[in-house]
């Protein structure tokens, strides 16, 4: 058995603490037990969702081809190199 180590406190509507009751015991578990997990998926989805890139078959063949390409700094990259080569020291 593992032991809670942070706690978050939440305010429910009744119909809300009803229905979320309601489905724990059809699963057999705490309200808090049910509400925690339906937190954990939903949390889940939504960061798998929104950290994964997403591209058609041509952005991705324009992409992988733009890897393949040597690198070519352009005027204001330069210039900020060679400012940096001048000016910074290092330790």
């Amino acid at each position: 058995m593992t032991t809670a180590s942070a706690r978050f406190d939440l305010k429910l509507k009744n119909d809300e603490k009803e229905l979320f009751s309601e489905a724990a015991a059809l699963m057999g578990t705490t309200t808090a037990g049910f509400v925690r997990a339906a937190a954990k998926e939903k949390a889940r989805a939504l960061l798998e969702q929104e950290t994964r890139v997403s591209m058609s078959e041509r952005d991705f063949a324009r992409f992988a081809a733009a890897l393949d390409k040597p690198f070519a700094p352009n005027k204001a990259l330069e210039k900020a190199l060679d400012t940096a080569r001048t000016s910074v020291r290092r330790a």
